[in-house]
Protein backbone atom coordinates (compact mmCIF):
# COMPACT_ATOMS: atom_id res chain seq x y z
CA UNK A 1 0.00 0.00 0.00
CA UNK A 2 1.69 3.07 -1.03
CA UNK A 3 0.85 5.54 1.78
CA UNK A 4 1.35 9.81 2.31
CA UNK A 5 1.94 10.43 6.32
CA UNK A 6 0.19 12.99 7.66
CA UNK A 7 2.59 15.45 9.78
CA UNK A 8 1.38 14.26 13.06
CA UNK A 9 1.17 10.68 12.11
CA UNK A 10 5.44 11.12 11.41
CA UNK A 11 5.81 12.64 14.80
CA UNK A 12 3.94 9.74 16.85
CA UNK A 13 6.30 7.35 14.76
CA UNK A 14 9.35 9.00 15.89
CA UNK A 15 8.47 9.47 19.22
CA UNK A 16 7.11 5.85 19.44
CA UNK A 17 3.82 7.00 20.25
CA UNK A 18 1.42 4.82 21.72
CA UNK A 19 -0.80 6.91 20.14
CA UNK A 20 -0.36 4.91 17.23
CA UNK A 21 -2.02 1.76 16.75
CA UNK A 22 0.71 -1.80 16.47
CA UNK A 23 -1.19 -1.86 13.18
CA UNK A 24 -0.28 1.33 11.84
CA UNK A 25 3.50 1.14 13.61
CA UNK A 26 4.32 -2.10 11.74
CA UNK A 27 2.98 -0.56 8.15
CA UNK A 28 5.14 2.34 8.66
CA UNK A 29 8.35 0.05 9.84
CA UNK A 30 7.87 -2.20 6.32
CA UNK A 31 6.02 -0.27 4.09
CA UNK A 32 8.80 0.93 1.51
CA UNK A 33 6.32 2.93 -0.32
CA UNK A 34 5.60 5.37 2.76
CA UNK A 35 5.91 9.07 1.97
CA UNK A 36 6.66 12.17 3.82
CA UNK A 37 6.09 15.39 1.60
CA UNK A 38 7.90 18.48 1.84
CA UNK A 39 4.85 20.14 3.30
CA UNK A 40 5.43 18.30 6.30
CA UNK A 41 9.11 18.86 6.65
CA UNK A 42 8.34 22.93 6.06
CA UNK A 43 5.39 22.89 8.84
CA UNK A 44 7.81 20.20 11.22
CA UNK A 45 10.24 23.57 10.66
CA UNK A 46 8.39 26.73 11.15
CA UNK A 47 6.22 24.93 14.23
CA UNK A 48 10.40 24.05 15.76
CA UNK A 49 11.18 28.01 14.83
CA UNK A 50 8.04 29.07 16.69
CA UNK A 51 9.46 26.65 20.13
CA UNK A 52 5.95 24.38 19.13
CA UNK A 53 8.13 21.55 19.13
CA UNK A 54 11.36 20.11 19.73
CA UNK A 55 13.82 18.79 19.98
CA UNK A 56 15.78 21.95 17.87
CA UNK A 57 16.92 19.34 15.33
CA UNK A 58 13.31 17.68 14.66
CA UNK A 59 13.03 18.46 11.40
CA UNK A 60 16.72 16.86 10.89
CA UNK A 61 14.94 13.57 12.44
CA UNK A 62 11.81 13.59 10.19
CA UNK A 63 13.92 13.87 7.29
CA UNK A 64 16.28 10.97 7.93
CA UNK A 65 13.62 8.86 9.28
CA UNK A 66 13.93 6.64 6.54
CA UNK A 67 10.44 8.09 4.62
CA UNK A 68 10.79 8.29 1.04
CA UNK A 69 10.13 12.18 0.34
CA UNK A 70 7.73 13.52 -1.47
CA UNK A 71 8.59 16.73 -3.40
CA UNK A 72 5.40 19.64 -3.98
CA UNK A 73 4.83 20.08 -8.01
CA UNK A 74 2.93 22.89 -9.69
CA UNK A 75 0.35 20.17 -10.18
CA UNK A 76 -0.02 19.47 -6.28
CA UNK A 77 -0.18 23.31 -5.73
CA UNK A 78 -2.61 23.95 -8.39
CA UNK A 79 -4.89 20.67 -6.70
CA UNK A 80 -4.63 22.06 -3.31
CA UNK A 81 -5.70 25.70 -4.17
CA UNK A 82 -8.33 24.22 -6.02
CA UNK A 83 -9.56 22.32 -2.97
CA UNK A 84 -13.34 22.59 -1.66
CA UNK A 85 -12.98 25.03 1.82
CA UNK A 86 -13.67 22.38 3.90
CA UNK A 87 -9.96 22.47 5.57
CA UNK A 88 -8.28 25.97 6.15
CA UNK A 89 -5.12 24.87 7.42
CA UNK A 90 -2.95 24.58 3.75
CA UNK A 91 -0.18 21.99 4.65
CA UNK A 92 -3.55 19.64 5.13
CA UNK A 93 -4.78 20.75 1.96
CA UNK A 94 -1.37 20.07 -0.10
CA UNK A 95 -1.42 16.74 1.33
CA UNK A 96 -4.68 16.07 0.38
CA UNK A 97 -3.59 17.38 -3.20
CA UNK A 98 -0.43 14.91 -3.20
CA UNK A 99 -2.86 12.30 -2.24
CA UNK A 100 -4.75 12.43 -4.79
CA UNK A 101 -2.63 13.63 -7.60
CA UNK A 102 -0.33 10.76 -6.57
CA UNK A 103 -2.87 7.66 -6.12
CA UNK A 104 -1.42 7.67 -2.33
CA UNK A 105 -3.44 6.75 0.93
CA UNK A 106 -3.01 9.29 3.49
CA UNK A 107 -2.49 8.32 6.37
CA UNK A 108 -4.65 10.78 9.08
CA UNK A 109 -6.71 11.26 12.05
CA UNK A 110 -7.47 14.56 11.55
CA UNK A 111 -11.45 14.39 10.86
CA UNK A 112 -11.36 17.88 8.38
CA UNK A 113 -9.78 15.61 5.96
CA UNK A 114 -11.38 12.77 6.29
CA UNK A 115 -14.50 15.18 4.76
CA UNK A 116 -12.16 15.25 1.15
CA UNK A 117 -12.53 12.76 -1.46
CA UNK A 118 -9.76 10.85 -0.99
CA UNK A 119 -7.99 7.41 -0.12
CA UNK A 120 -7.57 6.81 3.93
CA UNK A 121 -6.27 4.91 6.12
CA UNK A 122 -7.00 6.72 9.75
CA UNK A 123 -4.00 6.68 12.54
Amino acid sequence: MRVLLDTHVVLWWLADDPTLSDEIKHLLDTEPDAYVSTATLWEVSIKQTLGKLAPADLPERVRDAGFRPLPITVDHAIAAGRLPEIHRDPFDRMLVAQARCEDLTLVTRDPYIHKYDVALLSA
